[in-house]
């Protein structure tokens, strides 16, 4: 997951318009979110010496060619994992921005894990 980011990092800051990351399912479901929620246009399967990878087209403003991923990072990492409950899950940038949570009912953005009603 960390190199996917930063894969797509460092394809923004040079402007490339495609990504090569390899697929594995946290990989597909991240790029499921990143797709609907509008961060990228497209994603692609492709196989390569029988490994999977996603091709991924990144999204930029037509006029600027700025791109709309501005900031990506990781907050939870092998070393140090953060658990947040749902009365403290992150605002990102108001609102405007998402944050991607691994749950029990799968990866799912912030918005709808806000929504949830667990039934205990």
């Amino acid at each position: 997951m960390a190199d996917m980011l930063t894969r797509i990092r460092n394809a923004n800051l040079v402007r490339h318009q495609i990504v090569r990351v390899i697929k594995t399912k946290i990989i597909f479901s991240l790029t499921k979110i990143l797709k609907e929620e509008g961060y990228i246009s497209s994603f692609e399967e492709i196989e390569i010496a029988n490994k999977k990878y996603l091709l991924l087209c990144l999204k930029y403003h037509s006029q600027k060619r700025e791109p709309i991923i501005t900031g990506i990072k990781r907050i939870s990492k092998p070393g140090l994992r953060v658990y947040v409950n749902k009365s403290n899950l992150p605002n990102i940038l108001n609102n405007l921005g998402i944050a991607i949570l691994s749950t029990s009912k799968g990866i799912i953005t912030n918005h709808k894990a806000k929504k949830i009603r667990h039934r205990w």
